[in-house]
Order: structure tokens, then C-alpha cells, then sequence
């Protein structure tokens, strides 16, 4: 089958199951990706078009493509390794991502699996976190990699306030609660929803040897009791997430920052402080208005004591070609530093 065979296919919705060569497959896959580049390039959107439509044009590209991409499937049998030539022993990378499967033959798409694949590599070979001296954190499938540091950077050097405890709203991979406990935080309680996260979190904590400080706790945001240091990274675009791993990035509404701040007097000693660790990209984007945010804090019966700043560093910054990159250049990440207002 020629690739723009394959290309008009795809388009029409069918699915494509690959029974040869898996290096050959890989191949159709990247020739796919080629073509829905040159489509994209030829509908350049006008530079005058207002950030938040040229956003939402963006997420509907990033959609078509995922579902374009994800048309190419491959076959699994009932050992769940690929019967293919020159594939590669995928069933770590399987179980790392899905568990226990079924007994019996299935299919999956191509796409997908590369990144279970490309997950288990981050899970097998660690993060290495400067803020922990280099020790390395390691994220499960479908948890949010700690590759972007600056944030990591600002909980590394902000001043902690007195106190014997903290709690780490959302933890995660459990970097932060990691950071905190470096830092000489002597009793800290990590929490999160997700089983994923949380088994994650556990096993990271562990491996660092630090049990003896951070207990992970499944809740919805905060535990029970109040804390001298409530910290918290939300997802930092309102949004529905699509996938699994979108689900680090996009907040529904703002629900998670929303409660964070809603809940965050009542779980604060008088003298505590919270640390809300927030990217501006929703503003520069016309998600959210730095006035909204403002609004929420302050109807929160929260203030400000100070924010610090930094400026990210990772690769889309730099990448002109990017649809966002006038939102991505003027992008800073913050950590607010808040308390209970005055009465």
C-alpha cells in the first residue's frame, strides 16, 4: 500500500491493521505524520488572529492528528509481545502501562504504544532533579514527568515558614513532597486521587528514603488537620483533558485550583502559609485573566505575600514554528506565596 493510500484511509476513519515488517510500520507511521505536516503548513493561520481562537485551532489540529495517527494498528498475541518481524519485546512496556491484560490475541494502536513505550524508558532510567541533588525521580505511565525544572526550582529556593508540618496537594510522581523533606521538612503528607499516582508517589518516596518523612495519602486535595506549609501545582490550563497524560496539564473549569484556594484557610495553622505553583501561559493564552485569578485568591479570603518568579527554559520557548510561540515567549512560572487575610 502506497503511504497517500494510507493517508486517504485514515482520513475516511478506517483503521489500518499492519501485518509486516514492524520497522516497516513504523515507517508508515512517520510518512502519515509528514503528510499531516505539510497539510498543516499550507493552513497557516494569520498572524492577527486573537491567541485564544488560534489556541483552540491549535487543539483541534492536535486532535486530528492523534486520531489520524492512531489508525495505524498493530497486532498483539496472546503472550501480548508482537508477532511481527523485527519487533521489539514490548510486554515490560505493556504491563507497565496497562497491567494485567487479557489472555488472548488483540491489537493496539502503533502511536500508542510508542508511548508506553517511551514512558517506560522515563519510569526505567529516572528524572534526575536537581533539587535533590541529582537523585532521580521515576514516573509512572500516565503520571506527569518532572522534565520541566524551573518550577522545582522555585520550591527549592523559597523561604519555609516555622512549622513541623506540610501537605503536598496533588502530589504526583511525589517530587515535591521529595523537595520539601530535602529541604528538612520533618513531617509531610502527600496526596492525590489517582491509584496510578499514588503507587508512584509511594515507590518514588521509598526509593529516595524518605518513609520516614512523607506519608502519601489518598484524598481529594487536602487531608484531614491543618499544616504550617500547604503546597499545591495544579494543572495550569483551564480545560478538558482528552487523554490520560492531558490530565497533568488541563484543570476542567479550574475545579483543582479552584478548591486548592477554597479550601486552603481552613487547612493553614494561623501562622502557615500556601505555595501555589502556577505557569501565566491561561493569560497569554485568553484562558483566564490575571484579574480572575486575583478575584479567586481574594474570594478565598486569601492574600498574597509575595510571588516568585522564573522563566521556563524548555524547548518550545524557542520553537518559532509553534502556533503558541507568542504565548510560550512571554511565559513565566510562579510560586505564590499566600496566607489568610486579615479579617
Amino acid at each position: 500500500m502506497r503511504a497517500d493510500d494510507a493517508f486517504r484511509l485514515t482520513c475516511e476513519g478506517f483503521g489500518l491493521l499492519w501485518r509486516g515488517d514492524f520497522q516497516n510500520a513504523r515507517q508508515l507511521l512517520q510518512a502519515l505524520a509528514r503528510r499531516l505536516d505539510r497539510r498543516a503548513a499550507r493552513s497557516r493561520l494569520p498572524d492577527n488572529m486573537p491567541m485564544r481562537e488560534r489556541f483552540n485551532r491549535y487543539r483541534q489540529g492536535q486532535a486530528h492528528r492523534a486520531r489520524i495517527l492512531g489508525m495505524v494498528l498493530i497486532p498483539l498475541d496472546t503472550a501480548q509481545a508482537i508477532p511481527l518481524r523485527r519487533a521489539p519485546d514490548v510486554r515490560a512496556a505493556l504491563h507497565h502501562a496497562l497491567g494485567s491484560m487479557p489472555a488472548g490475541e488483540a491489537m493496539i494502536s502503533l502511536r500508542e504504544l510508542q508511548g508506553m513505550i517511551g514512558a517506560y524508558e522515563w519510569h526505567r532510567k529516572g528524572v534526575p532533579i536537581a533539587a535533590l541533588g541529582g537523585a532521580s525521580i521515576h514516573p509512572d505511565f500516565g503520571v506527569f514527568s518532572p522534565i520541566r525544572g524551573e518550577y522545582l526550582e522555585l520550591v527549592a529556593r523559597a523561604p519555609l515558614p516555622a512549622g513541623e508540618n506540610a501537605f503536598d496537594i496533588g502530589t504526583g510522581t511525589g517530587v515535591l513532597a521529595a523537595v520539601l523533606a530535602r529541604r528538612g521538612v520533618p513531617a509531610i503528607v502527600a496526596t492525590d486521587l489517582s491509584p496510578r499516582a499514588l503507587a508512584c508517589a509511594r515507590a518514588n518516596v521509598e526509593r529516595l528514603g524518605l518513609s520516614g518523612q512523607i506519608a502519601v495519602q489518598e484524598a481529594d486535595l487536602f487531608p484531614p488537620g491543618r499544616a504550617g506549609l500547604v503546597v499545591c501545582n495544579p494543572p495550569w490550563l483551564p480545560g478538558k483533558a482528552s487523554s490520560v497524560l492531558e490530565q497533568a496539564v488541563y484543570d476542567p473549569e479550574s475545579r483543582m485550583l479552584r478548591g486548592f484556594l477554597d479550601g486552603l484557610a481552613e487547612h493553614l495553622l494561623p501562622s502557615g502559609v500556601g505555595w501555589l505553583i502556577l505557569s501565566d501561559l491561561a493569560e497569554h493564552l485568553g484562558l483566564r485573566s490575571r484579574d480572575q485569578f486575583l478575584d479567586m485568591v481574594k474570594a478565598a479570603g486569601l492574600a498574597v505575600i509575595e510571588r516568585l518568579d522564573i522563566q521556563p527554559r524548555h524547548a518550545k520557548v524557542f520553537d518559532t514554528s509553534d502556533l503558541l510561540h507568542a504565548a510560550r515567549i512571554r511565559e513565566t512560572t510562579s510560586l505564590w506565596r499566600l496566607r489568610v487575610a486579615a479579617p
